[in-house]
């Protein structure tokens, strides 16, 4: 059995945080938009007599084991579902940069509960898929259906919103990446003046951190950070080549999350 799956990167049209939670988390108000940046994951699977997990891909930034937000997907699809011994392996075909802010690891391990539930036709409900992604990480869920909608709490309760058409570019500095953890820790420390100006809580965060962020600023006025960066977008407009920069114009907002190809 092998099923393609395709896993679409997302952008943060909005990210506004409201508090901090008592469990560390923060909740959050934000517009999230997929776009017609992917992933793909082949996922296969036969039966053996004992549970064989097998992660490879074309990326040298991620690894390939428990660590992995797909291997901990699958493990957890495994559990929840009683799933009899297989030999399981997914190839992870990486397009969209990591630690960027476009929810690259997200929509990967999303991709996976989704792929591995029509691969094994479906032991499992999309309020039950729901259920996993949250337990995975904030982004999942919205991962999971896609399009443009409202994300509130940690970012698992979705408001879908109407889906608009539009021309996008993206850049990021090469050998830039900020964890969320990064972003939120300076979000923390800094003091509230001056964040109005910005349409992402996060960027305001961290930009004074980093002169490649501010250098795409600076540039590029109109352009927002997706996340917790580091990656920037512009809409109906188009990043000119920069050294040091890895730059994707001419994508387009899809209305879809990830799903079989």
């Amino acid at each position: 059995m092998e099923i393609k799956i395709q896993c679409p990167a997302k952008i943060n049209l909005t990210l506004k945080i409201i508090n901090k939670r008592e469990d560390g988390f923060h909740n959050l108000e934000s517009i999230m938009q997929t776009i017609s940046l992917y992933d793909y994951l082949t996922i296969s699977a036969e039966p053996d007599e004992k549970f064989d997990l097998q992660l490879s891909g074309t990326s040298l930034e991620i690894p390939y084991n428990e660590k992995n937000l797909v291997h901990k997907a699958a493990v957890l699809f495994i559990e929840r579902t009683n799933l009899s011994p297989h030999r399981i392996k997914i190839f992870i075909e990486k397009n969209i940069p990591v630690a960027a802010g476009l929810a690259g690891g997200s929509t990967n391990a999303a991709g996976t509960l989704y792929g591995l539930n029509k691969l094994f036709n479906e032991p499992l409900t999309r309020t039950e898929l729901h259920e996993l992604c949250a337990q995975l990480g904030s982004d999942l869920n919205f991962c999971l259906e896609g399009g443009r909608q409202m994300t509130k709490g940690r970012g698992e309760i979705l408001e879908p919103l109407e889906f608009e058409e539009f021309q996008l570019s993206l850049i990021k500095p090469e050998n830039l990446g900020i964890s969320a953890k990064e972003a939120y820790t300076k979000y923390s420390e800094k003091e509230t003046t001056g964040r109005e100006k910005f349409v992402n809580d996060l960027e305001w965060a961290v930009i004074d951190t980093y002169q490649e962020l501010q250098t795409i600023k600076e540039l590029y006025p109109r352009s927002i950070m997706s996340g917790s960066g580091s990656t920037y977008y512009i809409i109906n407009g188009e990043f000119e080549t920069m050294k040091g920069y890895w730059i994707k114009n001419n994508l387009t907002s899809v209305p879809f999350g990830v799903k079989e190809v």
